[in-house]
């Protein structure tokens, strides 16, 4: 496998997400963390290939305590792969790359991915949905719909994924919801899960509702999305600008942090077999703030995880 060694990638020797080891040093931990730090198929502003590190640094003011809400603490569970040696020039060159890396990391543990752009998504199901032998449930939370059927006249990019994965056979579309769409689109694009049977959770039917107010919109996530393997997709725009300025295509009216926390503390119960998390630019952030709500919701994932885990 071509070590593709560029100055940007975080060392599996550097202290990892939530201060964990490297995954040489606990090959059997349960869960793990990989950085996909490739942002070549950005729209706007790049940068997303910088936020595997920056969250990682931002985590680790949540390594020396107890989850708040689900008691653990995932980092006793959890081991970090550093981020992937990958091509950084072509998309497609990427992720011819990328399955090598997945199969085995996924094969052992229960992975948490950090981005890059959204692009990174679709190889990491291709990867799922061979590994499992069937079409897996969708919570996608976004600001963009991301089913476009090209990326500025280009076949794929970070606004396709979804679009490709439906049609590849990746996700089942009647398990998908997608969450805080807000984004300029065409009606064909913008609905075009809830046309096939998921459920598009517009950011407009979120605005002034939490904690027990979106108990009904949680309900219905619990029900399409339970008795098949889920994935939870977040790309970091999904929140308001103001909680999330450190993003290439930044939407005004998102959501807040403690709605999207709530959405994934909520639905801790299902059987996630991953996440990824993408879109962070820190060179667009203001005081940490997008890089400190990337580190929480993945935390606080993690830290369901562990707490599922312990009631098995």
């Amino acid at each position: 496998m071509t070590d593709h060694a560029f100055p940007y990638l975080s060392p599996i020797s550097a202290p990892g997400f939530l201060g964990a080891p490297a995954l040489a040093q606990r090959p059997d931990a349960p869960f793990a963390v990989a950085g996909i730090a490739w942002d070549g198929s950005v729209s706007h502003r790049p940068g997303a290939r910088f936020g595997p590190e920056a969250i990682r640094r931002a985590g680790r003011m949540l390594c020396d305590g107890t989850h708040p809400l689900f008691g653990g603490a995932p980092v006793e569970l959890l081991a970090d792969a550093g981020d992937l040696a990958l091509p950084n020039t072509s998309l497609d060159a990427m992720r011819a790359a990328l399955p090598g890396h997945i199969a085995p990391l996924i094969a052992r543990h229960r992975m948490l991915w950090l981005g890059g752009d959204h692009s990174i998504t679709l190889p990491l199901l291709r990867a799922y949905r061979e590994w499992l032998g069937q079409p897996l449930a969708l919570l996608h939370f976004d600001a963009h719909c991301d089913t476009w059927t090209d990326h500025f006249a280009e076949p794929s990019g970070h606004g396709t994924w979804v679009h490709e994965a439906a049609r590849d056979g990746l996700i089942d579309l009647t398990r998908t919801v997608q969450i805080g769409i807000r984004s300029a689109a065409v009606r064909e694009a913008r609905d075009y899960v809830s046309d096939r049977g998921g459920r598009v959770v517009g950011a407009r039917e979120l605005r002034g509702r939490d904690g027990s107010q979106l108990a009904e919109v949680i309900a219905d996530i619990r029900a399409r999305l339970a008795g098949a393997p889920a994935y939870l997709s977040f790309d970091i725009d999904c929140l308001d600008p103001a909680f999330a300025p450190g993003t290439g295509t930044p939407e005004p009216g998102g959501l807040s942090s403690s709605q999207a926390l709530t959405f994934i503390e909520e639905l801790a119960d299902l059987d996630w077999i991953g996440m990824d998390l993408c879109e962070v630019a820190p060179a667009y952030d203001h005081a940490d703030l997008t890089t400190a709500a990337a580190a929480t919701l993945a935390w606080t994932w993690l830290a369901g995880q562990q707490a599922r885990r312990e009631r098995a």
